[in-house]
């Protein structure tokens, strides 16, 4: 097993105010689900990028997504072609709105070396 997901940001945000859904949050979706292991970190870093962007999500969680794509080893190429892929679905504007983030993402690396 890969090193094992662990989220706080729920109760950081939430906990006071909503602590069922931080603990759905932070115990259930990354506790269980995001380590469960029929499938792997990698690509489910890649399904959540994807659900985001069909969602028309171009949030900071869409970043956040997108930066743990890239931490859990999905290439730059490979999340091009993702996002030009899933914009034959979801739509073109959509994918514009999502290489505009991905490309700061990426590009970041490339800036610090």
């Amino acid at each position: 097993m890969s090193e094992k997901i662990v989220q706080t940001a729920g109760r950081e945000s939430l906990g006071d105010f909503a602590p069922m859904f931080a603990h759905l949050n932070d115990d259930v979706l990354f506790g269980e689900v995001w380590n469960e292991e029929a499938i792997s970190v990698k690509l489910k870093c890649i399904i959540t990028v994807v659900s985001l962007m069909a969602s028309g999500i171009t949030d900071s969680s869409l970043t956040y997504h997108l930066e743990n794509a890239k931490s859990h080893g999905v290439t730059k190429e490979e999340m091009a072609a993702t996002i030009t892929h899933v914009a034959m679905y979801v739509g073109w504007p959509k994918g514009w709105e999502v290489f505009r983030l991905a490309k700061d993402v990426w590009t970041e690396e490339e800036t610090k070396q």
